[in-house]
């Protein structure tokens, strides 16, 4: 059983808003075996995962972790919502609001110039690299706000120690190496190309890029 099906279980409980006891009674289990099934120190049999799915309402797909759809079903990328389309009333400050745009058009530049290779490595690892980034700041965000760290699956101590920077250590490697082993042809990258091709989102991949550059030169003083 993966460390996702402990987290899960012990996040629908909680979203149910009852306690452990109500819970294992209505499961047909004792209190301490269902703490140690939402702590992970025990497996459960399929027996109990039929149970849990019937009394959460979810599939088993979902408690097991393999999907982010109650009812199992996979999620397609045309079923996820574009937070980059009609959000001009996100709320915050206008630096928030920046940042975002910012973030946003380079992102859905860079994908899409990978996406026109067609190199499927390349596209995931670049996936999983940003995803790290963006996990350490919601955490961190997460915990500053006083949430249950128990909502994410890896512990508070691997997060302490970084991790997670590890992860897109790797992610950046694999992604490099997916590049130079790749044989076929780029798009155009030079400055006048992009500037063609994505007109009106190039300022804001010139701006991100400076911004980073003018950050690291202040490191190399």
């Amino acid at each position: 059983m993966n460390a996702d099906f402990s987290r899960v279980l012990s996040l629908l409980r909680q979203e149910k808003g009852i306690s452990q006891r109500r819970a294992a009674a209505a499961l047909g289990i004792s209190q301490a075996l269902l703490s140690h099934y939402e702590n992970g120190i025990r497996e459960p049999g399929l027996n109990f995962v039929t149970k849990a799915c019937d009394y959460y309402h979810v599939s088993a797909d979902y408690l097991l972790g393999r999907s982010l759809s109650r009812d199992g079903a996979m999620i397609e990328a045309e079923e996820l919502a574009d937070a980059s389309e009609g959000k001009e009333d996100m709320k915050g400050s206008m630096m928030a609001k920046l940042q975002k745009k910012l973030l946003v058009n380079t992102a859905s530049v860079l994908f899409d110039l990978l996406g026109r290779t067609n190199n499927k490595e390349a596209v995931a690892h670049a996936g999983e690299y940003l995803s790290g980034a963006l996990y350490q700041m919601f955490r961190l965000l997460y915990r500053a706000a006083g949430g249950n760290e128990g909502y994410f699956s890896t512990g508070c101590a691997s997060f302490n120690m970084d991790i997670m920077s590890a992860d897109m250590t790797l992610a950046r490697v694999r992604y490099a190496k997916a590049l130079e082993e790749y044989k076929g042809e780029y798009p155009p990258m030079d400055s006048q190309s992009l500037a063609e091709e994505y007109q009106g989102l190039s300022q804001s991949i010139a701006q991100v890029l400076h911004n980073a550059d003018e950050r690291v030169k202040k490191l190399e003083e």
